[in-house]
């Protein structure tokens, strides 16, 4: 493998051209007419224009990106994460060009896909299962037997989807038929698949996944687990690892059951595999997902691993160079997605001009952008132009960490997630790690991000009061004649 063609745009095409680099492998990049100027075309060996802004005439062309690779004489294709990163028939498409697709097979992508197939796969060894439907609902009177056995509240799921899309909570009879009907209608809107499946809701679960590798000769290891806990509209902000609330035991319990996943649709590559855990810390199969994911960072600062490197070797037919025996957890890491975005109105996208953009710096400081200063955000893509994590040797130095890098990254022109980061960091619940996914909407409201710092104000409290003191200390010290004649104004102070 000489040279690779990165079908993706932004942070994670800079990050995975930066690891085939230290590989000696050359590098394609592959841009719409609004990212002509992106680092990550720059930092490529070549790039071709594959076609107008919007992703449906550029980034999802199938045929685009492939003829670009033929175009350039790359040898493979790196899908990194979104876009065609899961689609079952691109990773056949490159395949049956003669190209090396750096990913899993596509029958293990279709497979995993669909959340109703990766249930019923998973289940054959014994993985743990959210009570609910293992096939799409035929009729709002299935419906309503299943909600029988179940009980409310229930989630309506889009087999095809992700990201939040065709997802419902229903919390009475009333409500079935409405939430089923719009669940549906955004299924098919999202994926083109109206399939959709009920499961009892898990009221205040933690959303923890574990990170799986494997080769094309059948060794299998976990990477163990991320806490994915903090999102909004069913979208992680906040990412770190390990959890705060797993045992030994409980972590290699679910090791064990993400690696039966794996086993059950032959995967190889990276891949992860998402859990549901409630407050009894009994854990629930959720999702496989066939791809990296944006959050690897901080696995890779645990483990000391570069996932991209292994996804690149394991695509050229090589063995895994370690077992499960080798792997340690090294330290902690959090992950901030910085997103153009409005906290304080509802997690709205932003557009604008960078105006400002400065990056932090320092020991255990890691920042994945795809930015640079004066450049503008387009409207068509994902949100997310950075990813802020920072390394410490536990979890409160890692937090401690974070906070400080905030405090460093200077962004104007846009309104960013920033400002909902360092609120996060400090609040009881993110310090105490008792936490989960309902975070944002227990505690957090627009007006919190008007809150000052509370290391902030206790300093200025603490500095005010030593000035008083040191005042009041000078003011005696002075002779009478020159003291304040405060008795002049007593008949006003009374």
């Amino acid at each position: 493998m000489k040279k690779i063609l990165v079908a993706n745009r932004g942070e994670i095409a800079l990050r995975i051209m930066r690891s085939a680099r230290e590989m000696g492998i050359a590098t394609v990049a592959v841009y719409s007419e609004a990212d002509r100027a992106m680092p990550f075309v720059q930092y490529a060996d070549e790039a071709v224009c594959i076609g107008p802004a919007p992703s449906n005439q550029s980034y999802l062309v199938m045929d685009k990106i492939i003829g670009a690779a033929r175009q350039t004489g790359a040898d493979a294709i790196h899908p990194g994460y979104g876009f065609l990163s899961e689609n079952a028939r691109f990773a056949k498409a490159v395949q049956d060009a003669g190209l090396i697709f750096i990913g899993p097979s596509p029958a293990a992508i279709e497979v995993m896909g669909s959340k109703l197939a990766a249930k019923q796969a998973a289940q054959q060894f014994g993985v743990p299962m959210v009570p609910g439907t293992e096939t799409p609902l035929r009729s709002i009177e299935e419906a309503r037997e299943v909600v029988k056995k179940t009980g409310f509240p229930i989630l309506i799921k889009a087999s095809a989807g992700g990201g939040g899309k065709g997802m419902r909570v229903v919390n009475a009879p009333e409500e079935l038929e409405e939430q089923v009907r719009l669940a549906k209608s955004e299924a098919m809107s999202a994926f083109g698949d109206d399939a959709v499946f009920i499961e009892k809701y898990v009221g205040s679960p933690r959303h923890i996944e574990i990170q799986i590798l494997g080769d094309q000769h059948g060794n299998l290891v976990y990477l163990f687990e991320r806490e994915c806990s903090i999102q909004r509209r069913h979208q992680k902000l906040i990412e770190e690892a390990p959890s705060s609330c797993l045992t030994p035991a409980i972590r290699e319990a679910m090791g064990q059951c993400a690696l039966n996943v794996a086993r059950a649709c032959n995967y190889y590559g990276a891949g992860t595999v998402e859990f549901l855990v409630d407050e009894h810390l009994q854990f629930y199969f959720l999702e496989m997902n066939t791809r990296l994911q944006v959050e690897h960072p901080v696995t890779e600062m645990i483990t000391g691993l570069d996932l991209v490197k292994e996804q690149i070797r394991v695509a050229r037919g090589e063995k895994l160079t370690f077992s499960q025996a080798d792997l340690k957890i090294n330290g902690h890491a959090i992950e901030l997605r910085i997103c153009a975005e409005d906290p304080a109105n509802n997690f709205l996208p932003d557009t604008g001009t960078l105006t400002t953009y400065v990056r932090p710096q320092g020991y255990g400081i890691r920042v994945d952008d795809g930015y640079e200063q004066g450049m503008e955000i387009p409207i068509y893509y994902d949100p997310m132009i950075a990813k802020l994590i920072a390394w410490g040797a536990d979890r409160e130095e890692a937090r401690e960490r974070l906070l400080r890098a905030i405090g460093e990254y200077h962004i104007k022109g846009i309104r960013t997630t920033l400002p909902f980061g360092r609120w996060a960091l400090q609040q009881p619940a993110f310090i105490n790690g008792a936490f989960d996914t309902n975070f944002i909407g227990k505690y957090f409201t627009p007006q919190s991000l008007d809150q000052k710092d509370p290391a902030a104000a206790k300093a200025a409290a603490i500095l005010a009061v030593q000035v008083w003191q040191e005042e009041q200390r000078r003011i005696r010290q002075q002779p009478v004649n020159q003291q304040p004649k405060l008795w002049k104004n007593r008949k006003l102070l009374r």
